[in-house]
């Protein structure tokens, strides 16, 4: 049903108990209503729930048209990827060098992959290993991933401990997690371009 300001609202009516709105990633606004309830009562909730509405609704456009934007700034080939991998292979051992030291912990082997799902990872026996994607963040985002990999070293879990140990080496990391969170996705999705075999680095 189309309601105010021109934000269409699709009604879908179940054997659910509550009401309920879903603003999804497409921008559909989904309306969860339960079959007995009256119109008039749908129409004074919506009502309600305006502002809400519209606020979510045009944060939700913004997110489509940022993404939108990424996937027609990065159009990758796979010699892009091999020259993303290689990039990665030249800074990403840099910065695990420098932050290591900083932080005085040891690592081992360094893996760079074209990944679906993961920036990096950390195993028990201190091996890294990092998404070649990671080449098209912003350096700080680079950073904060080699940073949280790290830390790991330290704290193999997300407690508490591990976001300070990673809060004392770099204090505004909320912020790039926060770009990763928001971004991140759309880079995974374009790295589905599949490399067939992983550059690996081995520390000497």
């Amino acid at each position: 049903m189309d309601l105010q300001k021109n934000i269409p609202i699709q009604m879908i009516r179940s054997n659910r108990r509550t009401i309920a709105i879903e603003i999804t990633r497409d921008c559909q606004v989904l309306l969860r209503v339960p079959n007995r309830m009256k119109q008039k009562d749908v129409q004074a909730f919506v009502s309600e729930k305006w502002a809400w509405i519209e606020k979510n609704y045009r944060e939700m456009q913004q997110k489509r048209q940022k993404r939108e934007d990424l996937f027609q700034t990065y159009q990758l080939t796979d010699d892009r990827i091999r020259e993303l991998a290689k990039q990665a292979c030249q800074i990403i051992p840099q910065r695990v060098a420098y932050y290591a030291e900083k932080m005085g912990v040891t690592y081992g082997r360094i893996t760079i992959r074209n990944q679906k799902t993961r920036w990096g990872s950390c195993s028990s026996k201190g091996n890294l290993n990092f998404n070649c994607m990671l080449m098209l963040a912003p350096r700080e985002v680079l950073d904060y991933v080699v940073i949280h990999e790290l830390c790991h070293r330290k704290e193999m879990n997300h407690s508490k401990r591990f976001w300070k140990e990673v809060e004392k080496v770099m204090p505004d990391y909320e912020v790039h997690k926060k770009w990763l969170k928001e971004n991140g996705s759309i880079l995974l999705i374009l790295s589905l371009i599949h490399i067939s075999e992983p550059t690996r680095l081995r520390r000497i």
